[in-house]
């Protein structure tokens, strides 16, 4: 009766308003029901799931396990913070039998100095990974990964368990190659030729007399290459190369190799071509050589012996000496840390752990500095007195920062033994020289300065940069930038605009002297990658484009005065005369090994090509993963 008093107009209205009302709570309820499914289909998951087996672990199938976030347990040193974002994925097209898969985790570190401490802060990057398949084009840059590397323990415990290949997923474009690196690449394949027509399968070539030289027989130059011919895509060589590796490597033989160098040319060299490419070839042939290189640790101090024959298991020292190198004993670290990792074999790990721990030890070290020798009976270092960053004990330094990152940035005694010694160089081996007042690194024996820097000390810059870009103190990154300057001038003030094996420094302004003096006996040039190698490490954490001018100015020195017309390059004898450098008819295994490969990447700008927070190079110029803990 009195819905009927109301007005049309009012009947309407309130019919509205019900029917506004109805299709409102039509949408409540959908949207409402959603979560209501999830939470209930979680409690059902939640109940099928079964309970977790302690000890029991997935096996990883990844070539290259990949890390996730920082290490929280870091002793007394804080954790280091990413200093940008991580960047999306990149595309990279190649064929599906090689791929790569490099560890995940973009993790920057943030530098601040702080002269009282190592490190002032550190904090843990907190990022949630996804997994991802990548492939890598023959362009070789580096892929973004699917899963985080293992730390040896881990691995250690499932021996069984081996990392396997990884398939292909198209992501973004990647980076062209420019006019610098096809220069690059020419080079290369310029000196392949010269390789492949009078060496092939031989250790080192002689490319004026066209004929080759042997020191272990293992094809040294092959096995350096790998790696570097596969980054710069170069797809048939790498092939063929790795044909020869299938029907004509046998480490079966009655013949000595230096440990040193056989485990970062050889056991380096396959390690790394084993991440980049995915092919488990290269991981059986990295066992073997191995295994074969134990004996050297047969000793009774534990500090190896140089030399191992890798046919009948046995090992000694030099003919003339109980002793070894302090650098080649403790350069072998990554490597053999490595493969423990990828076989599950805690021993190869063991025994080169053991020898930082007993140098770690040693008395007879000035203010971090080591001395050259150190004898395999006593364990204790001999020809006390002389401390140098060049031969002998150059990569002992390297190897202490590089062994921190890689294993995660947790093994203080490294880090600390690698602080000390760089606070050792700038308290007893800095001078200036004059006129230019170039920063360099001398030598001291029994208290003498000497103003002696071999071309090796020029690997410097590059480590003290990598070192700032984790988290070490700034006066590192602007220590490093005088150095590859007083580097790029050993080249920049020789005639033929390449740096002889040894130069001595003016401390004192003499009316037509440069800087840099050369002795007759130090005029030679090797065609060596340390300074190619810093500048790479600088323009990578720098971008100023003067060390990649720097770069190309050596590059086509090189192709100026030691290319040869019929394939391959030499080192020559003499960098002051340009109109007769005197070849020497040799080309190292380290040319292809390491120059060339750091020259690629020093005129890249993709900084993924071989990423340096997810790799380590050894001192061979081998990439190597990063280990984040499990």
């Amino acid at each position: 009766k009195k819905w009927k008093q109301l007005s049309r107009l009012q009947r309407s209205v309130i019919l509205f308003l019900f029917a506004a009302l109805a299709v409102c709570g039509v949408i409540s309820y959908t949207s409402m029901g959603e979560p209501w499914k999830s939470l209930t289909n979680k409690s059902l998951d939640d109940q099928r799931t079964e309970p977790e087996i302690p000890g029991l672990k997935l096996a990883n199938p990844a070539v290259l396990p990949a890390p996730q976030k920082a290490d929280a347990n870091l002793g007394n040193y804080p954790e280091l913070s990413p200093q940008k974002p991580p960047k999306p994925p990149h595309v990279r097209r190649g064929p599906s039998n090689l791929q790569i898969k490099p560890p995940r985790g973009d993790v920057r570190l943030k530098t601040r100095h702080d002269t009282g401490r190592v490190i002032e802060e550190l904090v843990q990057a907190d990022k949630e990974e996804k997994t991802e398949k990548s492939v890598i084009s023959w362009r070789g840059a580096v892929i973004e990964p699917d899963q985080s590397t293992e730390s040896p323990s881990s691995k250690i415990k499932e021996p069984e368990k081996k990392p396997s290949s990884v398939e292909a997923e198209v992501q973004k474009e990647p980076v062209p190659i420019n006019e610098r690196q096809i220069a690059v690449i020419e080079a290369f394949r310029h000196a392949w030729k010269g390789y492949k027509d009078f060496a092939w399968g031989h250790d080192e070539l002689k490319p004026l007399s066209k004929s080759y030289s042997e020191w272990f027989g293992l094809g040294l130059t092959l096995i350096d290459a790998l790696d570097t011919m596969w980054i710069l895509g170069l797809k048939e060589e790498f092939e063929e190369a790795r044909k020869w590796i299938v029907n004509d490597l046998v480490f079966d033989k009655n013949v000595d190799v230096n440990l040193f160098e056989s485990t970062i040319r050889i056991l380096g060299g396959l390690l790394s071509t084993y991440h980049l490419c995915g092919d488990s070839l290269f991981l059986e042939k990295a066992k073997d050589i191995g295994n074969r290189l134990m004996p050297a640790f047969k000793t009774p101090s534990k500090i190896p012996y140089s030399d191992v024959n890798i046919g009948r298991g046995t090992a000694h020292p030099p003919r003339w000496t109980s002793d070894s190198t302090v650098a080649e004993v403790t350069s072998i670290q990554l490597e053999f840390r490595e493969l423990s990792r990828l076989t599950g074999d805690e021993k190869f790990q063991k025994a080169v752990d053991e020898v930082m721990k007993h140098v770690h030890t040693l008395s007879g070290k000035n203010d971090g500095l080591v001395p050259m020798f150190i004898n395999t009976n006593s364990g204790q270092f001999t020809h006390l007195g002389v401390y140098t960053l060049g031969a002998r004990a150059d990569s002992y330094y390297e190897y202490l920062l590089k062994q921190w990152i890689q294993g995660g940035k947790k093994e203080n005694e490294l880090l600390e033994d690698y602080m000390r010694a760089i606070e050792g160089v700038k308290k007893h081996l800095l001078q200036r020289s004059q006129p230019k007042k170039l920063t360099f690194v001398g030598e001291l024996a029994h208290g003498h300065f000497s103003a002696k820097m071999d071309h090796l000390v020029c690997f410097l810059p590059g480590t003290l940069a990598l070192g700032a870009h984790n988290g070490l103190p700034a006066d590192h990154m602007k220590l490093a930038e005088a150095l590859i300057e007083t580097c790029y001038q050993m080249y920049a003030q020789v005639e033929t605009g390449l740096s002889p094996e040894i130069v001595h420094f003016n401390l004192h302004a003499q009316k037509g002297h440069k800087d840099v003096e050369i002795k007759p006996a130090d005029r030679h040039n090797l065609l060596r990658p340390e300074t190619v190698e810093s500048l790479f490490y600088m323009y990578r954490f720098t971008g100023d484009k003067k060390y990649q001018d720097w770069g190309w100015e050596i590059l086509q020195n090189f192709n100026k005065y030691t290319r040869v017309p019929t394939g391959g390059y030499t080192s020559i004898n003499n960098v002051q005369n340009p109109s007769n450098p005197e070849p020497r008819d040799k080309m190292e295994s380290f040319f292809l090994g390491e120059t060339l490969k750091y020259m690629f990447l020093l005129f890249s700008d993709d900084i993924d090509l071989i990423n340096l927070d997810k790799y380590v190079f050894n001192t061979e110029a081998h990439p190597l993963p990063i280990w984040v803990p499990a």
